[in-house]
């Protein structure tokens, strides 16, 4: 007789395992909590042969528990006295509805709560019932953390897949531009950009040859190697090429939780990173002189191309008003832009920037700020608010040497309301109808400067008729002649208010033409750029 209850306890234990297995299968195909929870409720009320099971959760850091899967709304009354508990805990109740109070914590500091009513058939819990209660919260334990490590693969995909397409589009312009950088540069450039990808604190890069330190780079600067070496948290890579041993780490990754340890992601992304810089000096040594004049030729060809495509062949018709503008590069691509937007709200908007420096990065660096305009522009965001988008873009897309001066208004044509931001910009002049001068000003610091949430200050004007603007990049109070003379602010604030032709055009062509009648035959040093409007 013991025997046959032997066997049959065996036979039902070994049913339960098979359950398990089978259980565990289902609930790792849940695609989120509630799906878990609803899954769970099945099995267990399949196994238990009870039709009240019901599934709560708290979230760690959280404060109050949350219904998953409900069967009995008073459940959740019933659950919510009971404490959290660093161990499971399986209570067995003297309750009419409810026969069974279970915690469990998880992995993540997280729990789950269940309150299970009676069985169907009337009958008291037996012992394979406990044992199998016991098992089948091993089993949602399980499946819980199957559930999380499947929760942070798919974000560790996408991370992964976010990151390598930042490092792409990084590396890119790194390759673009070793051609017209030294090495140097580029280890420079390579190392604060590896810092920014991974979200480490502090980097280095260092050089040897035969055992011996050739160079160091560090960010921040003045960084020691020693304290780089023996940081606890730390990510390194390195190559060799022709000789030398470049050696990257980087230490301290920051999040919001404070510092974390490197993951994966990030020591693909930096092997990734090296390997790429690797090809980029390799090619450079190797390929030097030709591979530098055909770069840069076919650079300044493409540039060339997209700048023709953001500077205005011609500007929209605006009732009420005439606007003329003018953009003559120094180089075959500039850095100065400027342009006139018909907004969705039959508003224009009147921009005028210029880029530090001159070729192929600074028309980069237009591109950017003209995608961005394009962007953000009819989305009717305040002035002051577009302006910090932008700068934080423009932080994040150029060097540490590279930043943008702006300058837009937003104008209202039927009232000549003026909305204005001048982002580190020469002052646009306004001649009002009484011949006297107003120079705009208003806003912050360059954009690419800083990305430290610095406000810009916006002004509003009104533009009455026979008012006349003049937009401008520094091209013109800069051109200086051969004897190092600049045409001057001074000289440009008295053309503007001498000179008030009928047609903007005109204006625009004898303000060029007054320049460069002062440099004479001085080659033109920076970018001429001019927008003029006039209120009828």
């Amino acid at each position: 007789m013991v025997k046959d209850e032997l066997n049959l306890l065996v036979d039902k234990l070994n049913l339960q395992v098979k359950s398990f297995q089978e259980g565990f299968e289902v609930l790792s195909q849940a695609r989120n909590l509630k799906d878990l929870a609803k899954h769970f409720s099945h099995i267990l009320r399949g196994n238990l042969l009870t039709l009240n099971v019901n599934i709560f959760y708290f979230e760690a850091d959280g404060s109050n528990w949350s219904e998953l899967y409900i069967h009995d709304e008073k459940s959740f009354d019933f659950f919510k006295h009971f404490e959290k508990k660093t161990v499971p805990e399986i209570c067995f109740l003297d309750d009419e509805c409810f026969k069974v109070a279970i915690t469990l914590p998880l992995i993540d500091k997280s729990f789950f709560g269940l309150i299970v009513g009676g069985k169907i058939d009337k009958k008291d819990y037996s012992e394979i019932d406990k044992i199998s209660i016991q098992i089948f919260m091993q089993l949602l334990g399980n499946a819980y953390q199957a559930f999380v490590n499947q929760k942070k693969e798919k974000e560790l995909v996408f991370s992964l897949n976010n990151r390598v397409l930042q490092l792409n589009s990084l590396i890119d312009t790194g390759i673009e531009l070793s051609s017209i950088q030294n090495t140097d540069s580029l280890l420079e450039l390579a190392l604060q950009r590896s810092v920014v990808l991974t979200n480490a604190s502090a980097g280095g890069v260092f050089i040897e040859a035969d055992s011996i330190e050739l160079q160091q780079l560090t960010f921040p600067p003045g960084l020691d190697k020693e304290y780089l070496e023996n940081s606890d948290n730390k990510l390194r890579t390195n190559f060799e090429l022709l000789g030398k041993d470049y050696t990257f780490i980087l230490v301290e990754k920051e999040s919001r939780q404070g510092v974390v340890e490197f993951d994966d992601t990030d020591e693909i992304l930096l092997g990734a990173f090296a390997r790429q810089l690797q090809s980029a000096i390799e090619n450079e040594h190797l390929h030097k002189e030709a591979l530098e004049k055909e770069n840069i030729k076919k650079e300044l060809s493409v540039a060339a191309e997209i700048q023709k495509k953001i500077i205005p062949d011609s500007l929209p018709k605006i009732e009420g008003y005439k606007i003329a503008g003018i953009n003559i590069p120094s180089k075959e691509v500039g850095g100065d832009y400027y342009d006139c937007l018909e907004l969705n709200d039959g508003r224009f908007a009147l921009i005028m920037a210029d880029v530090a420096g001159k070729g192929v990065p600074a028309s980069l660096l237009v591109s950017t700020l003209n995608a961005s305009l394009n962007a953000y522009l009819d989305l009717q965001v305040p002035l002051e608010q577009l302006a910090m988008k932008i700068n934080s873009i423009i932080y994040n897309a150029s060097p540490s040497n590279k930043f943008i001066t702006f300058f837009i208004s937003i104008l209202d044509p039927s009232t000549g309301e003026l909305d204005i931001v001048n982002a580190g910009h020469n002052p646009s002049l306004l001649l009002r109808k009484d011949n006297t001068l107003k120079k705009i000003d208003a806003g912050g610091v360059a954009f690419g400067m800083f990305d430290m949430g610095l406000p810009f200050a916006g002004e509003k004007l009104v533009m009455e008729r026979d008012e006349r603007l003049l937009l401008f990049t520094d091209g013109i109070p800069e051109a200086m002649n051969h004897l190092e003379e600049e045409y001057s602010d001074e000289r440009l604030d008295d053309f503007f208010c001498r000179n008030r032709p009928e047609s903007a055009q005109k204006f625009v062509n004898d303000l060029v033409e007054d320049v460069k009648k002062h440099t004479g035959a001085t080659p033109q040093s920076d970018d001429i750029t001019a927008l003029y409007l006039i209120r009828n």
